[in-house]
């Protein structure tokens, strides 16, 4: 069964009531037994992994195609020394 939190409407108190899924939202307040509404709380929501940003998003194949492979065979050169 889940437990739903309430507020009451006259003197601000919160407190936890554990309900069946079925059970009507209606609850007294413990303390000055008058009535109380149920307190709703929005969930997060979490993006785990990639593909959630416009940064994220693959390249088109047109953007790979029109620039040219970097030349891998050079070696960078080496700085001669005077003697």
């Amino acid at each position: 069964m889940p437990i739903y939190e309430y507020e009451c409407i006259h003197c601000g108190h919160h407190f936890e009531l554990k309900q069946s899924f079925l059970d009507k939202p209606q609850a007294a307040c413990p303390k000055c037994k008058k009535k109380a509404k149920r307190v709703f709380h929005p969930n997060p929501i979490i993006f785990k992994g990639s593909g959630f940003y416009v940064t994220d998003h693959r390249k088109s194949e047109e953007s790979h195609a029109s620039k040219p492979a970097p030349d891998t065979t050079k070696k960078p050169e080496t700085k001669k020394s005077k003697d």
